[in-house]
C-alpha cells in the first residue's frame, strides 16, 4: 500500500471517528438539545451567570427558522471551500505548467545539440 493511500486512510478513519464517536459514546444525552453551536453554549452559560444581560447589539438578519439558518451556514461553508479549493487548483495547475515548460525546454536543448552535431 502506497504511503499517500495509508495516509489518506487512517485521515478518513479520523474524521468518522470524530462524527460517529459522540453518538456512540451518549455525549451530550443529559441536554435538552445536546449538539447545538457555541453560540447557544454561550448564551445559555451567560443566562445563568446574569439573568439581567443585555446583548449590545442585535444580528443584522435573524432567520425565520433554524433549517434556513444552518442552510445558510452550510452554503456559506460551501463557498468558502469552493474558494480553497479554486485557489489550490490554480496554483496546482501553474506549477505543472512550469514543470511542462521547462520539461519542453529541455528537450528542446537536447534535440538541438544532436542536430548540431549532425550537420
Amino acid at each position: 500500500m502506497k504511503r499517500h493511500t495509508r495516509t489518506n486512510l487512517l485521515l478518513l478513519l479520523a474524521v468518522v471517528a470524530l462524527a460517529v464517536l459522540p453518538l456512540v459514546l451518549g455525549l451530550g444525552d443529559h441536554k435538552e438539545e445536546p449538539f447545538t453551536g457555541a453560540d447557544a453554549e454561550a448564551e445559555t452559560a451567560i443566562t445563568e451567570l446574569d439573568p439581567d444581560y443585555e446583548p449590545w447589539f442585535a444580528p443584522l438578519y435573524e432567520p425565520p427558522s433554524g433549517e434556513i439558518e444552518s442552510g445558510l451556514f452550510a452554503l456559506q461553508a460551501a463557498v468558502g471551500a469552493g474558494a480553497l479549493a479554486y485557489y489550490f487548483g490554480v496554483r496546482r495547475g501553474r506549477r505543472q505548467g512550469e514543470a511542462r515548460a521547462r520539461e519542453l525546454q529541455g528537450a528542446a536543448r537536447v534535440s538541438g545539440a544532436d542536430g548540431a552535431e549532425g550537420a
